[in-house]
């Protein structure tokens, strides 16, 4: 397909449930635009009925093309790998659970006809969402705001549009442990946020566990900030004060008469504690450092298996 206005990228991992519906609005939605476009579906290693399902979409469709990684490498990933093989001249972002609602493309495009080079999708309320869910997602976008030295936006996650020359800027970007949002907001150009209500999740479960959800947030705040050094420098500069200081006061106390209480019980503690301080401090420097290692071996962010597009459903290696 040639001449391609709009690319929509949908990262899939073990969405069996929700694909023929996303399949649907997507399409709907799309075709109301009244412009040539693509979906560009991402399979992240799904082990359910999910490639079957995307397959068998791509030979019905030729407007839908599917990628397949070899294994899981991450949503982070399947986003890259979507973006890389996009061809439309503005790229849409949205995960395959329905909870960004497919409906808001049509006001990002309005925004991207205006001018604007990425339009973001902010969150300006969640429904089917726990109130610990939405408590740590909130403290997690401010805290990122703190640590980072970019302006992430507040309250926003993957679900934008992006004009093809910010995503030609974007595949110069080869880092591993990515953070896409992170990644948009510091290449800049013309961006605008668009407010929506976020749906709970239209059938499934959520791929993005509480341990997900830790390891994105270090991945968003080790990327764009090395703060967390720093604080383990200040942190240690403190405790060092702060020891000189008992030191004093045991000086003091020893010169003025007055015993100090004897026993190996309160020493063991100060140096447990002053011991534990050492390996979270050292914790911080090894996870820059692992990063370091893992820019420095240079492997491929993805692995695609094979392609799949066309009403045939042609596949090739890659």
């Amino acid at each position: 397909m040639e001449g391609i206005r709009f690319s929509v990228v949908v990262p899939v991992f073990n969405e069996e449930e929700v694909l023929p519906e996303t399949y649907r609005r997507l399409t709907e939605v799309m075709e109301g635009l009244a412009a040539p476009y693509e979906i560009v579906f991402v399979d992240d290693g799904s082990k359910d009925q999910s490639p079957e399902i995307l397959d068998g979409l791509a030979r019905r469709d030729p407007r839908v093309r599917v990628i397949h990684f070899s294994r899981n490498f991450g949503h982070q990933a399947a986003i890259t790998a979507g973006m890389d093989h996009a061809r439309g001249e503005a790229v849409i972002v949205i995960d395959a659970d329905l909870q960004d609602p497919p409906e808001v493309i049509p006001q990002m495009v309005a925004k991207w006809q205006e001018g604007y080079e990425v339009v973001y999708g902010k969150r300006a309320k969640r429904e089917g969402e726990t109130l610990f869910k939405r408590f740590t997602a909130s403290f997690f976008y401010r805290l990122l705001r703190v640590v980072t030295e970019i302006d992430i936006p507040l309250d926003t996650g993957d679900f934008r549009l992006v004009d093809r020359k910010v995503l030609e800027v974007m595949k110069l970007l080869r880092e591993k442990n990515r953070f896409i949002r992170g990644l948009v907001a510091w290449v800049g150009f013309r961006q605008v946020a668009l407010e929506y209500v976020r749906h709970r999740r239209f059938a499934g479960t959520t791929k993005y566990p509480l341990r997900k959800m830790l390891k994105l947030a270090w991945d968003g705040i080790t990327a764009f900030s090395n703060k967390p050094l720093k604080v383990a420098a200040y942190l240690g500069f403190a405790l060092s004060f702060l020891s000189f200081i008992y030191l004093l006061v045991i000086v003091v106390s020893k010169l003025l008469g007055k015993s100090t209480v004897p026993g190996w019980a309160s020493l063991a503690v100060i140096n447990l504690f002053f011991s534990g301080v050492i390996l979270i401090i050292l914790g911080i420097m090894g996870e820059y450092l692992g990063r370091i290692y893992d820019e420095a071996k240079n492997r491929p962010l993805y692995i695609v298996d094979r392609i799949v597009e066309s009403e045939k459903g042609n596949e090739r290696s890659s």
